[in-house]
């Protein structure tokens, strides 16, 4: 032990001084100013609601993808200690003294100067040389529209910094591959793969692309391992476990994590509760959990329920009738029972109330002990205020003439006898003696004479004329095999009913209701609903000023005005550097043109490259190319506003085939050595140009120093760029 002590303990660390360089002079390049503009500046303002309402631990949907990334944003507000009060209103709006700006906007730009090493060690991973690496770093750094969303609370760079991490981590755990698999290093970078993948895909969906790419690329990669002979069946099952272990059970673990923690944190009702479920509402403080807290759980004959439609959009409504009654002759000509109109009511209200009846007895309270309603039982539903009975029969309803009308029958003493009976199916039952159960139960209501199914059938057309009150409409449909969730049905709010005099339970209707009974969901309930609501909810996309095609990306002939100074004209613009872009482009389609000469030479037996760096070429346009292909050509079939940001992703691997085919060029083209220093003395040319576009377009990339009007019309390079001019 003693002689040990007598030689010192020494520890040697290789630090690469051109990955440190980068990593400074990206976080300067990203966190310098951060805090200018202190305004609302483009996206934040949609952003910034999401980050309030963490904050106050108010429930809400963001159907543009997971929560991860809004997490992240709201993790930078609670470093700062935003309380959550600022009115997300206006794109230019001061930021009061309260709301934390540099804390906000701190991850993205993080991640985003994080970008600019990931670029380089990328490229080293790839066996590429020092020198292309610190090129693909550089024009990282230097990518005008890169640093313009990185600085701001927006989400794509973070979502480029994770994808670059997730590709990163599985070059390196392939290269360990080779001679150290299932060492420590080896299981480190495997799991931060599925790690980076899953946050890449919890940021937004379109990590997903790349996501699908790298498993493509791991499959490709074990396949060749199975005609490995000195690999054993037990080594390859292990190392196809550990795959599957790291790339999908993990990555799909922890996407789940990030529901629970947003499930979690987001307790309270808020402004987006309409839209879920009754039972997921009432799972959440405040609000509807107010109203049915305590309610019975179990419908019975004689309950007093109201029944909300479960398709919940556009707008949430109830089940309503009122004593007006439909025209005897619509506009068109068309003839109508004249009963009492029953329609879709989107405010709660107290015609929404109903009584459950059993056909056999005249009563309308609750026995004691009570007889729950199951499902396929025959029930009679009274409305609660006119006494009158839910019927339908064979008349076109006013606005669906393909569809029965639905009233509440009025006895005219004419051949229309009522036709008031229903069948309860409890369509999410587990066995067919279920019980009809309060905001639990999704029931269908079958009509007994005609098999129509109730339906609100204003989703899918206009709403009633002035003289339905503008309600929507409610129409008996036939049934069908499937089934539509207009056609679906739960209680909301309910009581079981005391009082058999007409005017005793109109008294009733108005007041609350008073029981014990728990309705939690569970956690998976809860992510499935949420899952499903991300995933199908659609705003309705209108024309924005600033939005654009995916054609218009690759020439970069769009821009977006980011903010604008009300006074100085100093303004910020998301634009690209371009000629990164184009060059870009270029390297796309040199790459393109000699892969398809390599692979038609190769067939003739001709190789005009080594096979190693055959390989290589073709493993980096794996990676590059098809990254950018990945990222980008989905767009196409996308039916959603787009904006020139969506790009970034894509255009992130684009630039990373720069330096690639560069070298490429310069090791295999140019094989004198008069070729070799006229291509170096082009390359020099060329960046300096990229540097030059980089300082041009910094005034209007960092919003600072303004610009005279002179000034910004010598920026607009491009007819079709929208640089903001002025009137002096």
């Amino acid at each position: 032990m003693l002689r040990c002590l007598k030689n010192p303990i020494v520890v040697t660390v290789e630090i690469n001084m051109n990955l440190v360089a980068l990593t400074v002079i990206g976080l300067i390049s990203r966190l310098w100013g951060l805090s200018y503009p202190r305004a609302v500046v483009f996206d934040e303002v949609y952003y910034g609601q999401f980050v309030s309402l963490y904050m106050k631990r108010i429930f809400f949907v963001d159907d543009s993808g997971p929560p991860f990334g809004h997490m992240l944003l709201a993790l930078g507000g609670y470093l700062g200690g935003f309380d959550g009060n600022f009115l997300w209103n206006r794109i230019g709006a001061e930021y009061s003294m309260n709301v934390p700006v540099w804390s906000l906007r701190l991850l993205p730009a993080l991640a985003g100067a994080l970008c600019v090493p990931l670029a380089y060690q990328i490229l080293i991973e790839l066996q590429f040389s020092h020198c292309a690496a610190l090129g693909a770093a550089l024009l990282i750094l230097l990518e005008n529209s890169l640093i313009t969303q990185s600085r701001f609370m927006l989400l794509e760079s973070i979502l480029i910094f994770f994808i670059l991490l997730a590709v990163l981590s599985y070059l390196k755990f392939y290269n360990l591959q080779r001679d150290s698999f299932f060492s420590g290093s080896w299981w480190f970078w495997l799991l931060l793969t599925g790690v980076a993948c899953s946050c890449a895909v919890g940021v937004k969906y379109m990590g997903l692309f790349t996501y699908m790419l790298l498993l493509t690329i791991a499959g490709v990669h074990f396949w060749h391992m199975i005609g490995d002979r000195n690999l054993s069946n037990v080594s390859l099952m292990c190392h196809f476990l550990a795959r599957g272990l790291a790339l999908v059970i993990i990555p799909l673990a922890m996407y789940l994590s990030f529901f629970y923690v947003h499930l979690t944190f987001l307790y309270r009702s808020g402004p987006h509760d309409q839209i879920m479920t009754s039972a997921f509402q009432a799972s959440l403080e405040g609000g509807l959990a107010r109203i049915t807290q305590g309610q019975p759980l179990e419908v019975a004959y004689g309950s007093q329920i109201t029944l909300r439609n479960v398709l919940g959009k556009p707008v949430q409504c109830w089940l309503h009738s009122h004593t007006n009654t439909y025209p005897i002759r619509y506009e068109n000509g068309r003839g109508s029972s004249h009963q009492q109109q029953v329609t879709c009511y989107p405010f709660k209200d107290v015609n929404n109330w109903w009584i459950v009846k059993d056909p056999g007895t005249q009563q309308l309270v609750v026995s004691n002990p009570p007889r729950p309603v199951r499902h396929g039982h025959i029930v009679q539903l009274v409305h609660g205020i006119t006494t009158r009975y839910l019927n339908t029969h064979d008349v076109a309803a006013p606005l669906s003439p393909h569809s029965q009308e639905v009233s509440c029958y009025i006895d005219y003493n004419i051949s229309m006898p009522a036709q008031n009976l229903w069948r309860v199916e409890i369509v999410n039952r587990e066995s067919d003696t279920d019980v009809w159960k309060t905001i639990l139960s999704e029931v269908r209501f079958v009509h007994v004479n005609t098999s129509a199914v109730l339906k609100a059938s204003g989703f899918f057309g206009a709403s009633l004329p002035e003289w339905g009150y503008r309600q929507l409409e409610v129409v008996g449909e036939k049934l069908s095999k499937g089934y539509h969730q207009s056609m679906v049905w739960n209680v909301e709010e309910h009581r079981y009913g005391k009082s058999q005099e007409q005017k005793e339970r109109e008294v009733e209707l108005h007041s609350p209701t008073q029981m014990d009974i728990s309705k939690n969901l569970s956690f998976m309930a809860k992510f499935t609903e949420l899952q499903w609501k991300i995933l199908t909810l659609k705003n309705e996309d209108t024309e924005h000023k600033y939005s654009s095609s995916a054609l218009d990306w690759i020439t970069m002939d769009t821009n977006i005005a980011y903010w604008l100074h009300p006074t100085s004209g100093a303004q910020i613009h998301l634009l690209g550097n371009v000629v990164t872009w184009a060059s870009a482009n270029v390297a796309a389609l040199v790459y393109t043109c000699l892969s398809l000469w390599y692979l038609i030479r190769r067939r003739r037996k001709i190789y005009d490259i080594p096979e190693d760096a055959w390989q290589l070429w073709v493993s980096a346009g794996g990676i590059c190319v098809g990254g950018w292909a990945v990222n980008y050509l989905p767009f196409f079939l996308m039916e959603k506003t787009l904006f020139l940001y969506h790009y970034l992703p894509a255009l992130t691997f684009q630039i990373l085939l720069i330096p690639i085919v560069l070298q490429h060029l310069g090791n295999h083209l140019c094989r004198s050595l008069l070729l070799k220093s006229m291509f170096s003395a082009l390359v020099v040319a060329w960046f300096s140009s990229v540097y030059l576009v980089y300082r041009t377009f910094s005034p209007v990339t960092y919003g600072e120093p303004s610009l005279s009007v002179t000034e910004l019309k010598d920026l607009r390079w491009k007819d079709s760029w929208n640089i903001l001019i002025q009137k002096q």
